[in-house]
């Protein structure tokens, strides 16, 4: 039986990969990825902790929100990346500075 550190131990590091994705890339669809990386090691430690600390379900009903919410800021993310590389012809972040034409 998988035991609860082993849960955190795994949201964890796709908490911390995340994170690297967020800092270290120049690309905007890179840093939407670690996004959706740091939103799933959420929803792991909601279901984690549902099933092991409190046994009810809670935690299954909020990560589901989680989900929902990270599909929504994928949807609207990358509309706005498509908008950008149609307007720029780039999706670095450092040319990204500002919105308009």
């Amino acid at each position: 039986m998988i035991s609860l550190v082993s849960y955190l131990a795994i949201s964890l590091l796709l908490f911390f990969i995340g994170l690297t994705l967020m800092i270290a890339r120049k690309n905007i669809v890179a840093i939407l990825l670690g996004i959706e990386l740091i939103l799933n090691a959420a929803a792991l430690n909601f279901v984690a902790y549902s099933r092991f600390a409190a046994s009810n379900i809670d935690g299954h009903i909020f990560s589901l929100f989680v989900i929902v919410i990270a599909a929504a800021e994928a949807a609207v993310g990358l509309a706005i990346v498509i908008h950008y590389f149609q307007l720029k012809e780039t999706i670095h972040i450092d040319e990204a500075t500002e919105l308009r034409n």
